[in-house]
């Protein structure tokens, strides 16, 4: 038996390279976010709710495969775990309720025409 046959060759890992711009090294901030999806993919659209102001425009829209979206789903879970156990536990006003903003939904529909995932 040959050291081939015990140790299997390990997957080559390649660096990614990412290029952060200038711009969207600035960020942009999130009180609200979307959430709608369809057979074939997730969007999440991101905005901001001022208090008095009925209208919110979307700043950014992320379009994602189901695969790529439960991948982020994990990733931030896996993140929070990180930062509470640094931090202490994160609160939310109203722990496992909806409250403004923060609803629940089906398949992919126009804002506006119901059927929005709000977080």
């Amino acid at each position: 038996m040959s050291d081939n046959d015990q140790n299997p060759p390990q997957p080559i890992q390649q660096q990614l390279q990412i290029e952060l711009g200038e711009k969207e090294a600035e960020g942009i901030y999130s009180n609200l976010a979307i959430i709608t999806h369809s057979p074939a993919e997730f969007i999440l659209d991101f905005t901001r709710v001022t208090p008095g102001v009925p209208r919110a425009r979307v700043h950014a829209r992320i379009i994602m495969t189901p695969m790529h979206f439960k991948q982020l789903l994990n990733a931030m879970k896996e993140n929070i775990e990180r930062f509470e156990q640094q931090y202490g536990e994160i609160k939310t006003d109203r722990q496992g309720e909806h409250p403004f903003g923060f609803r629940t939904s089906g398949p992919t529909q126009l804002p506006g025409a119901g059927g929005e995932k709000v977080h």
